[in-house]
């Protein structure tokens, strides 16, 4: 019998004590993930647990020492245990942005961040704070961050919340609708896996340049607008955005970016990832004018390869290096 990694583990109680809370107190699993991830956090279990499943609890929580756990290890725990209860009902937009994904707008970050800044980041759609938090874990700078997230469902955002606290991160999260005014102050980066579709508040979508002359407006680009709102001049914003964004509707889209945006680069994920065409994604780049920013001598256009043909993946991030090095700019701070 093999021996269980560190992720394993830590995710077999996670999974087992999140079980036990989900039966005992009929609730759904991910509400449950919230009352497991306050127990390992506050190293205590709540009075309204019943003796019985309280024994059960603690001799799980101290089969585990979380401070001997990286914090990519409690990541991708807590990931899995996510992923489980999100299989029981959830809309599709709630579906967590893949790990290999995270992890390469973790590098993208880190390429632009090469004067080793103090810098602040915002996620819009934080959701469970699985991106947020992969990109903290592999930030290579070692100046302060502060980190915000936004998030309008509110089962999520408890759970990107004991996400954070899990893994020790100062997180500042907002309960709303993050189209509506934020309390967050200008960023240096954005990155966002975009919500797809039609923004239902007219209202709210009248303060925008990109709603639509008619009808409902398209959430993404409602999305992008904002995120340059609440972005510096000369910040960088990574979307997650799906590959026939600028196919519908796209030409107010284009006039905007062009206004505002020097459009840095597109670069398709593999097909193999998604289910259908459809749903295949790309990840953007934008710096928003202003600043030291300037275009690009060269716009990066790549598609990466399957994440687990390893030698032609480090042939495209060897491209990738030269991009950066050729046409990014970053002023000391």
């Amino acid at each position: 019998m093999s021996k269980q990694t560190p992720i394993e583990s830590l995710y077999n109680v996670i999974d087992e004590s999140t079980e036990l809370l989900q039966h005992e107190q009929a609730t759904p699993y991910l509400e449950a993930i919230i009352q497991t991830g306050e127990h390992l956090f506050q190293e205590q279990i709540e009075p309204s647990v019943v003796e019985t499943t309280r024994k059960r609890l603690q001799a799980l929580y101290q089969s585990v020492n979380i401070e001997q756990y990286t914090r990519e290890d409690i990541r991708k725990a807590m990931q899995l245990a996510i992923l489980k209860g999100m299989k029981e009902a959830v809309q599709p937009h709630h579906e967590m942005t893949p790990d290999a994904v995270a992890l390469f707008i973790s590098y993208l970050l880190n390429k632009w961040n090469v004067a080793n800044q103090s810098i602040r980041i915002l996620d819009p759609v934080v959701g469970t704070g699985n991106l947020l938090t992969a990109i903290l874990n592999n930030l290579t700078s070692e100046k302060s961050v502060q980190a915000y997230g936004v998030e309008a469902d509110e089962t999520l955002l408890k759970i990107a919340y004991v996400n954070a606290n899990l893994q020790q991160h100062e997180l500042e999260l907002f309960h709303g609708d993050a189209l509506q005014p934020l309390f967050v102050d200008p960023v240096d980066f954005v990155v966002a896996d975009l919500p797809v579709g039609y923004y239902p508040n007219d209202e709210v979508a009248k303060r925008y340049t990109l709603r639509a002359k008619s009808g409902h407006s398209y959430t993404h680009h409602l999305f992008i607008e904002q995120s340059l709102h609440y972005a510096k001049d000369g910040a960088v914003l990574l979307f997650l955005i799906p590959n026939w964004l600028f196919e519908r509707d796209s030409e107010g889209l284009h006039t905007f970016l062009k206004e505002h945006t020097h459009i840095q680069g597109l670069i398709q994920l593999p097909q193999t990832m998604f289910k259908s065409e459809e749903s295949a994604k790309s990840i953007f780049m934008l710096q928003k004018k202003g600043g030291d920013s300037v275009a690009p001598k060269e716009v990066l256009i790549a598609s990466l390869p399957s994440f687990s043909n390893e030698s032609e993946l480090a042939s495209v991030i060897s491209k990738l290096d030269k991009w950066f090095t050729d046409n990014v700019v970053v002023s000391e701070d």
